[in-house]
């Protein structure tokens, strides 16, 4: 199939796309509007190439016949422990997932740390036995690697950056472009729960909540998807500005809508107490260890009860469905029975978070 329609829509986007801002704040950091403006209007602007400019979560690359998937990921969440991970766990995870939503299993890692002078060796020999234990569970090694230490004060204890490789899995061929009016939206488990383990464990919020981060591998349920062969459309993990924020970025890459059920959605009762208290709304918080799917309908079933088969995916839910119009939205059915639209993050609620 060709390529031309994904290269056109590339080529408004890009025309569309204007950084104003004269310095770099945490917005930019935080997965919404702020950030897509600066991915394409600077680095997309200067690095143009047919594997950057699809912008999804890892690049599709062929050699000698091999069709690869790969990826980078820089982490610098604070703290760097939190209920349910740290930040070696998180880049590991985070790295694997990017690959297994383009549909490719992983297979190797590297790791590059920037270490902060005063850094306890304690904590970093914790950091890498856990990043350790989630390349076990991932079935990834760490091939490569490199250390740089900084001053004290100039490097925030520690930050990781992990590039991944994946192998492209052949039952599947995975694209914005390949997503239909009447095609069902589904997600493999709870919304929000990262995101909100992180800002709680920062300790200044005081509310007294145990809310535990979902980070893990989603391999094993993007692996079961990939048996619907053509029917699986899209995959794609919610991090940084929650499932709003992805989707947003499908139906602007698809010239589509997508159509959520707000009942449907499903979000843990101490996430949604703790974002209600804090003005926030689960649906752009971060999550680790979830993915998005986007399924032809007369498979949603079917991929529903996939997902339900792995503990990862016990409370997966169809939660949406793909319309034509109106186009490049995303619309919540509200429990009311009204709609309103949920556009792309815009502020920045949550930052460093992974």
């Amino acid at each position: 199939m060709s390529n031309r329609p994904n290269e056109d829509r590339v080529g408004a986007r890009r025309r569309k796309a204007r950084l104003r801002d004269e310095r770099i704040t945490l917005v930019h950091g935080a997965g919404g509007k702020a950030t897509h403006n600066l991915i394409e209007a600077l680095f997309l602007e200067e690095l143009a190439n047919p594997l950057l400019e699809p912008l999804g979560d890892a690049a599709l690359i062929e050699a000698g016949g091999t069709k690869l998937a790969f990826t980078t990921d820089a982490h610098v969440v604070q703290p760097l422990f939190f209920p349910g991970g740290d930040i070696g766990s998180l880049a590991v995870n985070g790295t694997v997932n990017d690959i297994a939503v383009s549909g490719a299993r992983p297979l190797v890692l590297s790791a590059a740390f920037v270490l902060e002078e005063g850094l306890p060796v304690a904590d970093l020999r914790r950091i890498v036995a856990s990043m350790a234990e989630a390349a076990r569970e991932a079935n990834v090694v760490v091939a490569a690697g490199d250390t740089k230490v900084v001053e004290r004060g100039r490097g925030d204890g520690l930050t990781v950056t992990t590039s991944g490789v994946g192998l492209m899995d052949e039952r599947v061929a995975l694209g914005d472009e390949k997503v239909r009016p009447g095609d069902k939206v589904l997600v493999s488990g709870t919304l929000g729960d990262h995101g909100m383990a992180v800002m709680i464990a920062r300790g200044n919020l005081e509310l007294e909540v145990e809310i535990e981060s979902d980070s893990a591998s989603v391999f094993p349920l993007a692996e079961s998807l990939f048996a619907l062969g053509d029917d699986l459309r899209w995959l794609r993990d919610p991090t940084r500005g929650g499932l709003a924020t992805t989707l947003n970025e499908l139906t602007e890459a698809c010239g589509l809508c997508v159509l959520l059920e707000e009942k449907a959605l499903p979000v843990r009762e101490q996430v949604a107490a703790a974002c209600e208290i804090l003005g926030l709304d689960p649906l752009y918080v971060a999550n680790e260890g979830k993915l998005i799917a986007v399924v032809a309908p007369d498979r949603a079933e079917d991929a529903l009860a996939l997902l339900r088969a792995h503990p990862l995916g016990a409370e997966a839910a169809i939660v949406g469905e793909v319309e034509p119009e109106p186009k490049g939205l995303v619309l919540l059915q509200t429990a009311f029975g009204g709609s309103r639209v949920v556009d792309m993050l815009a502020g920045d609620p949550l930052p460093r978070i992974c």
